[in-house]
């Protein structure tokens, strides 16, 4: 017989076809609605042997099971005749809805049967209903004869007998299927927590992981720290544990961190008839502690620095440790080149790692990283072409994270750390490298504008020096002798005038020579001027300027040598050029001592121009020397020789050969002082 067929609902016709039909044959609000239960509550082979037995026990030729199913009957095991079930739904729905026992001897004649295919065929029906433990109607358990008879008490008890006995196996397969719905509910949550949940039998057999303790561990079970009993065990010994750290290698030899909670079940008896084990990975939220700590001490270690060479090793170890990484390096730009200003190893790490002190732009895994201009991550320096020179690797470096530093302007250098394991890029690394080159970058940033306050305050300071002192002079001499031709006479005026007028007028343009200069290099500082370029030749200029000088310093002590190539071509600014020449050769005239030589020489280096100018300055102290080169400052020499200076010659010569893309050095021994200017010769 199929099982499982759907059948006409309750009562099988519909109310009022016949008369002592039920008033009802659907579940009405006044009667309680039957319970349902699933098709998978009872299997077919035990509804079929039960239907077998209440057959021979109320001696009937076909019996058969049937439960509620919505608002209709479902047959589930069936014996004897196969139409039972379908002839008998009709009239078990009067005791699936009455919830009471219904006998009827003569089918055709009981005016309770409706109209249907057992009122039609006839026949005798005795069926009882099958409750659960709370009353509820779960179904009927009936017989059926197609020949009209009499049921006697001994048969109706039998036929009770089964339902009772169809109740105690539904209530236990709806108890088996409630308790598997519970498990799966419950794997279910266990499946979507975060933390990995373990749990073992009183023997310490692993009964069950949830979903996420395979991922984390796999067939493992963690360990704690302080010995070698896993959580589950030490519960079962009657220990309670509650957020023990836990800090494990895991895969790439990479260190987790781990909470772990473990407690013992009990049972109904009061004793331990398991253990329960959870997992909580907190590696990223230690690890975020730890970033915030490392930019915590990077931050401390650039304030109390001077520079960043000086900060350079606080912060590498800051980094090394955070990372638990063993190497670590700060490069900085310098000089088109990139040099090594720093370096830390985490302690107990193999010294010895060589480590070039320059690199080219693009060359090695910093100079590569100054080119791109973007971090780069290596998973394994040991393999070719990693940028990495095997030396340095030496199979015991492997993954290296290089990453830029900026100041406001570009590049200005690169952080570089080293794992002695491979590891593959993590954004949160990346993340935390790029806040301390930040950090790092903002420090050399803030250090700068110091350090220009600085040498604006010096620069003010020095302009008011000048304003004090220079200007002083000319100034004090043009008002000296102003007040004699104010109050000469007439005789004085003819005979002393004209001496005391070349005096004002040499002052005045002093004066004015010391203003135009001034003004000149504020100029160039603020960018308000610029040098124009275009192809002169400057030992046309430096020759006229050298005959100039020995017509202005005739008959004074000092001789001029000069050596000048017949023509030299380059690109620059001819009057700006002029008047270096000039500040150059009188500062030089000025300082040498009486019967000194002042040399001036001009040649060709390659693609560069080098004019050299030398005093024989011996009594002029080398600190002076310096001075007056690199500010507004003159020696007491200065003020004694035939040709006046303003002081600020040297420092706008410097000025303008900046400007022209070229360089100026001072040199010299006790013999006397020299000063190189290089100009490129190549249009820019």
């Amino acid at each position: 017989m199929a099982l499982a067929r759907t059948t006409e609902p309750y009562g099988g016709t519909a109310a009022g076809s016949h008369s002592g039909t039920p008033a009802a044959v659907t579940t009405s609000a006044a009667t309680p609605e039957p319970a349902v239960v699933s098709n998978t509550t009872l299997s077919s082979g035990s509804a079929d042997q039960l239907a077998a037995l209440t057959a021979r026990a109320a001696g009937a030729p076909a019996a058969c099971l049937q439960l509620v199913d919505g608002n209709r009957l479902r047959a589930y095991g069936a014996w004897g005749s196969p139409a039972c079930d379908d002839a008998t739904a009709e009239i078990g729905g009067i005791v699936a809805r009455t919830g009471e026992a219904l006998a009827v001897p003569d089918a055709r004649t009981d005016d309770r049967v409706p109209d249907g295919l057992l009122r039609s065929q006839g026949g005798a029906y005795l069926g009882h209903p099958v409750h659960d433990r709370d009353g509820t109607v779960l179904g009927v358990c009936c017989v059926h004869d197609p020949l009209p008879r009499e049921w006697t008490r001994e048969q109706s008890a039998a036929v009770a007998e089964a339902a009772r006995v169809a109740t105690l196996l539904i209530g236990e397969q709806l108890a088996r299927h409630e308790l598997e719905q519970q498990h799966r509910f419950l794997d279910a949550v266990l499946d979507s927590l975060h933390d990995g949940v373990t749990a073992c039998d009183a023997d310490g057999r692993i009964v069950f992981v949830n979903e996420r303790m395979r991922r984390m561990w796999g067939d493992r079970v963690p360990v704690a720290d302080d010995n070698d009993d896993p959580g589950l065990l030490r519960a079962l010994r009657g220990e309670r544990i509650r957020d023990e750290p836990l800090s494990l290698q895991g895969a790439g030899r990479r260190t987790r961190h781990y909470l772990m909670d473990a407690q013992p079940i009990h049972g109904a008896n009061g004793r331990v008839v398991g253990a329960v084990q959870a997992v909580q990975d907190v590696t990223r939220q230690r690890r975020a502690e730890r970033f915030r700590s490392c930019e915590l001490a990077v931050t401390t270690a650039l304030a109390e620095a001077p520079s960043i060479e000086a900060a350079g090793p606080r912060v590498l170890e800051a980094v090394v440790a955070t990372l638990d990484w063993v190497h670590a390096e700060l490069w900085l730009v310098e000089d088109g080149t990139i040099r090594a200003a720093a370096r830390w190893s985490t302690p107990g790490w193999p010294a010895g790692i060589p480590v070039p002190a320059r690199l080219e732009f693009g060359q090695g895994l910093a100079g590569r990283a100054w080119q791109v201009d973007k971090p780069l991550w290596i998973r394994d320096v040991g393999r070719p072409q990693s940028l990495i020179s095997p030396d340095t690797a030496q199979e015991r470096l492997h993954t290296a994270l290089a990453i830029p530093v900026h100041d406001g302007g570009g590049p200005i250098g690169v952080l570089t750390v080293f794992a002695d394991a491979i590891e593959d890029p993590e954004d949160e690394l990346v993340a935390l490298m790029s806040g301390i080159a930040a950090h790092l970058g903002q420090f050399v940033e803030r250090r700068r504008v110091e350090d220009l306050q600085r040498q604006l305050v010096r620069s003010k300071n020095e302009y008011l020096a000048l304003v004090g002192h220079e200007l002083r002079t000319p100034l004090t001499s043009i008002s000296a002798y102003t007040e004699l031709l104010g109050g000469a006479d007439e005789a004085t005026l003819v005979r002393d005038g004209p001496r005391l007028i070349r005096v004002i007028e040499r002052n005045t343009t002093q004066l004015r020579d010391i203003i135009n200069e001034l003004l000149e290099l504020s100029a160039l500082d603020a960018g308000h001027a610029d040098v124009r370029r275009a192809p002169m030749d400057l030992a046309e200029v430096v020759r006229d300027v050298v005959d100039r000088t020995r017509t202005a310093i005739d008959g004074a002590p000092v001789e001029i040598d000069a050596d000048l190539p017949r023509k030299l071509i380059l690109p620059g600014d001819k009057e700006r050029l002029r008047h270096i020449v000039e500040n150059l050769l009188g500062t030089a005239v000025r300082y040498s001592p009486d019967g000194g030589r002042v040399g001036v020489s001009l040649r060709s280096s390659g693609r560069t121009a080098v004019l050299k100018v030398s005093d024989a300055a011996t009594d002029v102290p080398r600190a002076e020397r310096e001075q007056i080169f690199t500010g507004h400052y003159r020696t007491s020499r200065g003020h004694d020789r035939v040709l006046p200076g303003s002081g600020l010659g040297l420092i706008l010569s410097r000025t303008v050969v900046e400007k022209h893309q070229g360089s100026v050095e001072l040199t010299g021994g006790d013999t006397g002082t020299t000063v190189l200017i290089r100009l490129p010769m190549d249009q820019f």
